[in-house]
């Protein structure tokens, strides 16, 4: 198992980011909150979880230990896959999850792109004995988004990932602009990886 990355980020992009470990260049999936903490050519560490199925082996990356053990032990739930995972972190920190597992606070798994009523009812019966309580120490991602009042508006989000990717903050500001009509029109909460392709098209015509 890989267990973290670091070394100097070489690349970015919508849904990934590429760190040079010892002259070799590993591809590392992550959610937008975390490529929002990575600039190219400065120094990473990513937590990491290896995901191997028949015909792939996927890197899955964290900001930190925590982040990415809640990532496997959502997966212990049926059907729940890393894509699944990786989403419900994107929108609430691990204290958030914990604390909605806990309280059996279905609003805040439905928040979640691809989890429905009856999908969350089911999430928290199988979770409840698996996450544990909330560490109640505020982590760092749970300061950004929010931890007890569940995650920040789509806008912020987004703005932050391409702030992330090298973009200005007015560009992000416009981008996010242009894909507010994407997104009210999407049912529930809005997919922040698909704004951000969006958002990454609309800026790449406009330079």
């Amino acid at each position: 198992m890989i267990a973290f990355v670091t070394g100097p980020v070489a690349a970015l992009a919508p849904g990934s980011a590429v760190v040079e470990v010892g002259g070799i260049g590993m591809s590392v999936q992550c959610a937008p909150n975390t490529l929002a903490g990575l600039r190219v050519g400065q120094e990473a560490r990513l937590a990491t979880s290896l995901v191997v199925r028949e015909d792939s082996l996927t890197l899955y990356g964290f900001a930190d230990d925590d982040e990415r053990q809640v990532f496997e032990l959502l997966q212990t739930a049926s059907g729940v896959g890393p894509r699944l995972a990786q989403a419900m972190l994107a929108t609430h920190a691990p204290d958030a999850l914990r604390r909605a597992v806990s309280t059996g606070d279905e609003k805040a798994l439905t928040a979640v792109s691809g989890i429905g009523k009856k999908g969350a009812q089911k999430l928290l019966l199988e979770l409840k004995d698996r996450l544990g309580e909330p560490l109640g120490t505020g982590a760092h991602l749970g300061a950004q988004r929010g931890a007890a009042s569940g995650p920040p508006p789509w806008s912020e989000q987004l703005h932050t990932a391409l702030v992330g990717l090298g973009y200005a903050p007015r560009e992000a500001e416009e981008a996010v602009e242009a894909v507010t009509p994407e997104a009210e029109a999407m049912e529930g909460a809005p997919e922040v990886g698909k704004l951000l392709k969006t958002a990454l098209q609309s800026l790449n015509r406009t330079r």
